[in-house]
């Protein structure tokens, strides 16, 4: 029974000790006390275990980031800029060519998008580089690499203004195109005016082709006008870009506006605003009436082959004259020049002409101290001659530069 005994007793202290050593993961001393672990900082082994500290991983942005045209495109329209964000606002945008010179843009009032301030260059490199932040503040980059096209197709930009030279109160810009213009408003705001006396110059489209530009009123005497082309990078219509920046520049010289009184036979001439002359004149006949309305000089021609040949249908009344101090009002063929084929008794009493303003002259190339040849050495290009009491029609605004006839509001 002895041995029994032992045997149990033995039995229940291998089971303690089992117990204690599967709890410690230590050693024990007598008495089965709890060693402590090597380095373990005496923890006993009753304490709950501790799980080793890790760092919190990084937090992406909600914001995502969009910019167009997208990396590596080589034929980017130079309207195609554009940053975007959804899920965030944009905090910083920078676009640079490739001189690092920066292209000027602002951010939207809700900060979703960002624009350029105007068209990029064609044939250009650029750079983009964006940041934005997400509702938590939590932000993101994004970048682009990309190039704009080189066109195949240029429109022309002719205009009638020679830089440097002094023009008349009633000097209208006339630009010609040579093909049909789509983009009539991007093409407008390509053309800006700089008035030294701070005028406001509007475009009105003459057709498809044709832009001519003018402020409100008369122009001031004594302004200094500079015109900027800005058109090289504006697409004129599909595939076709204006292909021209530059600078011009002229003068407003003294004021002389000149009224024609087709029935009176009278050309009255102002100077300032000051009647300087009375003129007989002789204007066009009741088969063929001088237009009613404002007109311009265009052109100042010296003497001038003019044929009925350039007037369908004229017969009888065929002529072929050399005309001398011949000024341009129309692009049909309205001149104020002289008249050396008439008697001095037409002036001032009756109407004989094709639709011109004839004033009387000499033979030849005319006499530099004839009516015609005083006229025409105070003239300019740009003076203003205004027709009235002719049984004609109204001169077409596109009619030369007869822009004038056109109401502001309606310009």
């Amino acid at each position: 029974m002895r041995s029994i005994r032992v045997g149990a007793v033995l039995a229940l202290g291998g089971a303690l000790l089992l117990t204690t050593a599967c709890g410690s993961g230590g050693g024990t001393k007598a008495g089965g006390a709890v060693a402590p672990a090597p380095g373990g900082g005496g923890v006993s082994a009753s304490a709950p275990a501790t799980a080793p500290a890790t760092s919190a991983s990084p937090t992406a942005s909600a914001a995502v980031v969009s910019i167009e045209p997208k990396d590596g495109t080589q034929d980017a329209a130079p309207g195609a800029l554009k940053v975007s964000v959804t899920s965030g606002k944009l905090t910083q945008v920078a676009v640079t060519d490739s001189a690092g010179t920066a292209v000027p843009g602002a951010l939207s009032a809700d900060g979703l998008s960002w624009l350029p301030a105007a068209g990029l260059s064609v044939s250009a490199q650029y750079k983009v580089s964006a940041q934005a932040t997400d509702a938590n503040g939590v932000s993101t980059t994004a970048s682009s690499s990309f190039g704009t096209l080189t066109p195949s197709k240029t429109a022309r930009s002719l205009d009638n203004v020679v830089t440097g030279s002094t023009y008349g109160v009633g000097m209208i810009v006339s630009v010609d195109f040579g093909q049909s213009v789509k983009n009539t408003a991007a093409v407008a705001k390509g053309i800006t005016f700089e008035a030294s006396d701070g005028s406001v110059v509007k475009g009105h489209w003459m057709g498809s082709q044709r832009l001519d530009l003018r402020p409100e009123n008369f122009w001031k005497p004594g302004t200094t006008v500079k015109i900027h082309f800005r058109l090289k990078n504006v697409e004129v219509s599909p595939g076709v870009y204006g292909g021209s920046d530059r600078d011009e520049s002229f003068t407003v010289g003294r004021s002389q506006i000149s009224t024609v009184d087709a029935a009176a036979h009278t050309m009255t001439v102002q100077k300032g605003g000051q009647v300087t002359q009375t003129i007989p004149i002789s204007s066009g006949s009741s088969e063929h009436p001088t237009y009613n309305g404002t007109m311009v000089i265009e052109a100042k021609e010296g003497t001038a082959h003019m044929t009925s040949a350039s007037v369908p249908g004229l017969k009888p009344g065929e002529y072929d004259l050399q005309v001398p101090h011949s000024m341009r009002l129309t692009d049909s063929g309205t001149y104020v020049h002289g008249n050396n084929w008439s008697s001095h008794g037409t002036f001032g009493s009756a109407n004989v002409s094709h639709g011109c303003v004839g004033l009387e002259d000499t033979a030849g190339d005319g006499g530099a101290n004839t009516s015609a040849g005083l006229f025409y050495a105070d003239s300019m290009v740009g003076d203003v001659v205004k027709v009235l009491n002719s049984s004609g029609a109204q001169v077409a605004a596109d009619n030369g530069l007869s822009g004038w006839n056109v109401p502001w509001g309606s310009w």
